[in-house]
């Protein structure tokens, strides 16, 4: 169950929604209140285009439906005042790489949904949605408020953004008038080596990087990342403007930590299950044995066969594997195999013995 529906409210779908009934939905919502419309509101217009925003992303969609709205803009819950958001965050964003999403990001998801659909009748490039015609139906000539026969002036917005085609038919899409936003900075990738337990319980880890500051000095920066039960290895974790401090652009670099599973001394995980490799002598094979393992969480797990085992046995235990990310409350499997140890020599009496019983 999500944690709240209004995103998907104002697309009106369902919390289970595809890509395709997502990209339906903020089609026709984007369409009904994009400013030049009659019946256009410029805030219900970029509330609209941030709900698409984040749940057309598989991994802000994720966190959003886990911790909510603010926990999507910061790219991850609130770790008690030191990460995003919180009261021991950086000022004006939040430490996860909150971005205030604004009017321009509005109009730029708009532009791409519709870019290759306008006037051209190509596709789109969110799927196919241009159909021959533009996204009004029928040309931006003098229609709406403010429109002229070379394009429109988002005037609901502050600041009006000017957008105009290259023509009467905009094969190009939108194009904005005012200057493009920088490009985004270097983005730094960082293995981050976690033990099955820590993704277990989805503890927070706590360290330091050192990046470059403003004045071309080393300086201490703590990172705290929380995870999230069940995450896997190969998990992308990323914080905006927290990498070292470029003079040029007078911004920071994107620090990207991707986490990576410590190898376990009796674990290996599948999925969502944990394989335990049991060994077992091959008197103990034959004749059954009483044992217990150690599961993931702590508890001890009797585990006893009175019959002999075969080198392909597995016993499978429901539910005491890792957490599943999406349903933490739900649990993958703990398959048992057995690792037999045969002997590489009989003597006389064992072969005897052998022939005479088998």
């Amino acid at each position: 169950m999500v944690k709240e529906t209004k995103l998907y409210d104002m697309l009106g779908v369902q919390p289970t929604a595809n890509e395709t009934e997502l990209k339906k939905g903020y089609r026709k919502a984007a369409l009904k209140y994009h400013p030049d419309k009659p019946s256009g509101n410029a805030e219900k217009f970029k509330e609209i285009s941030e709900a698409f925003e984040i749940l057309n992303d598989a991994q802000k969609r994720e966190i959003y439906d886990t911790y909510g709205l603010e926990a999507a803009r910061n790219g991850g819950p609130a770790f008690g005042g030191a990460g995003p958001g919180g009261a021991g965050g950086h000022p004006g964003a939040g430490f996860g790489g909150a971005h205030a999403f604004s009017n321009e990001d509005a109009f730029n998801i708009f532009s791409q949904f519709f870019g290759g659909g306008a006037s051209s009748g190509g596709a789109s490039p969110f799927g196919g949605f241009g159909g021959g015609e533009d996204a009004f139906g029928g040309g931006f000539s003098s229609g709406f408020p403010g429109g002229s026969h070379g394009g429109f002036s988002a005037g609901g917005f502050p600041g009006g953004t000017s957008f105009r085609s290259s023509g009467g038919g905009m094969p190009g899409g939108f194009q904005s008038g005012a200057s493009s936003p920088p490009p985004e900075e270097k983005t730094v990738q960082v293995n981050l080596p976690v033990n099955l337990e820590d993704l277990f319980q989805g503890k927070k880890k706590s360290f330091k990087i050192t990046r470059k500051g403003p004045g071309g000095t080393s300086e201490k920066q703590q990172v705290d990342i929380q995870l999230r039960p069940g995450w896997k290895a190969g998990t992308k974790i990323t914080y905006k403007n927290e990498g070292d401090y470029n003079p040029q652009t007078g911004r920071r670099q994107t620090m990207q930590f991707i986490l990576q599973e410590k190898p376990h001394e009796h674990y290996t995980r599948d999925g969502n299950d944990l394989i335990y490799s049991l060994p077992l002598s091959f008197k103990e094979s034959l004749l059954g044995f009483n044992k217990t393992i150690q599961t993931i969480d702590g508890r001890t797990l009797p585990i006893s066969r009175i019959q002999p085992v075969q080198p392909s046995d597995v016993s499978t235990y429901p539910g005491q594997g890792m957490p599943i990310a999406k349903t933490p409350t739900q649990r993958g499997d703990l398959i048992v195999k057995y690792k037999i140890d045969y002997p590489v020599t009989l003597s006389t009496s064992q072969r005897s013995a052998i022939m005479e019983n088998f």
